[in-house]
């Protein structure tokens, strides 16, 4: 069987050796070649074709955000981002990932022996991933701000008042490929939108950059999720990375418990968790949406939602980047409809109108 082949880029000769030996521990995965900057790596490209690169955000000559716009502009391949997860480094690695990268790994850093075992099982994962992911070019419009939005009174912090409404709670589920998923169904809603609740696979540092990113971009509120936070028409909550985000209900007022509590299925945050506590708590009142994502996270509690009674959207396999949480879900017949990327936001916000 042909092994995949890895193309390593960091500046750091210490770290382009570990990633080769985290790598190698693979039997099909292969380094074929290693570069110290872009300009090295681009010939080596041309040779190699690698497969799957692994890139370094920080490097001299050229930093790694400016390759990858290159890249993918001319050569697209399949990139994990390697990167320190530094508040600056956050930002950028989430601009790579608009950009087309499929995935990023944090770099070890105070601990590094047991760091080091940690990241080489993910990076191992990632890059058998990335080999059989579809790439996606840069986000047209990534980068633009919201829309003007119409002026109405702003909450002063979505934990108080007795906010009432029968409208459904949009619950969402996603992993690799989703954070530009997630821009795209958002972006989609008008500012009155019902309540949504997120659950997208990231690190624990990326999320509230991550919330402030969606917030810019979309005419609804968008903010990490804090414990007793309510859910509300026009706001979107993104589940904190490293909790546990679950819906609480009480009468017609609903909120979100965030809590540290263990993974499930090897996740924290889980949209199992989340998904779960949306059919004990709403029943036919939410509609569960699964998006691209590597696993199985999400399938059994989306049919929990189903038996409960709420609509249930899968993503399709042609406009996933990574078609593996929406097939298990479609698979444990889970999903009422499967859908298009392009065609859910509008789906959700024509099921909103019918239910207002």
């Amino acid at each position: 069987m042909r092994r995949i082949q890895v193309l390593v880029i960091d500046d750091s000769a210490l770290m382009r050796k570990l990633l080769t030996e985290l790598l190698s521990l693979a039997d099909d995965l292969e380094v074929v070649a290693a570069a110290a900057d872009p300009f090295a790596a681009w010939q080596l490209i041309k040779q190699a074709r690698p497969d799957v690169i692994t890139l370094d955000v920080e490097m001299p000559r050229m930093d790694g955000i400016s390759f990858l716009a290159k890249l993918m502009a001319h050569y697209p391949i399949p990139v994990v981002m390697v990167s320190s997860l530094t508040q600056a480094n956050c930002e950028t690695s989430l601009r790579a990932l608009e950009l087309g990268a499929i995935d990023v790994v944090a770099k070890p850093t105070a601990n590094v022996q047991g760091g080091v075992r940690e990241m080489a099982d993910e990076l191992i994962e990632k890059v058998r991933m990335a080999a059989g992911a579809r790439i996606r070019r840069g986000a047209p419009g990534a980068g633009a701000r919201r829309p003007a939005r119409p002026a109405r009174p702003e909450l002063a912090g979505l934990g108080g008042g007795a906010v009432r409404t029968t409208r459904d709670v949009i619950a969402i589920g996603a992993s690799t490929g989703g954070t530009e998923a997630l821009r795209e169904v958002l972006t989609a809603f008008p500012a009155d939108a019902p309540g949504i609740i997120v659950v997208q696979h990231m690190p624990a540092q990326f999320t509230a950059g991550f919330a402030e990113r969606l917030d810019r971009l979309c005419q609804i509120r968008v903010r990490e999720a804090k414990h007793g936070d309510r859910i509300l028409p026009g706001h979107a909550l993104i589940a904190p990375g490293g909790y546990q985000l679950s819906v609480v209900r009480s009468g017609a007022v609903c909120s979100v418990a965030v809590e540290d509590a263990p993974p499930v299925n090897r996740h924290r945050p889980s949209v199992d968790v989340l998904f779960a506590s949306c059919a004990r708590q709403l029943g036919r009142n939410a509609v569960g949406v699964i998006l691209t994502g590597m696993g199985g996270d999400g399938a059994a509690g989306l049919k929990q939602m189903r038996d409960a009674g709420a609509h249930t959207i899968a993503q399709d396999e042609a406009s996933c980047v990574v078609f593996g949480m929406p097939r298990e879900a479609i698979a444990a017949g889970a999903a009422v409809e499967v859908l298009s990327l392009a065609q859910i936001g509008p789906a959700l916000v024509a099921r909103a109108g019918r239910s207002a």
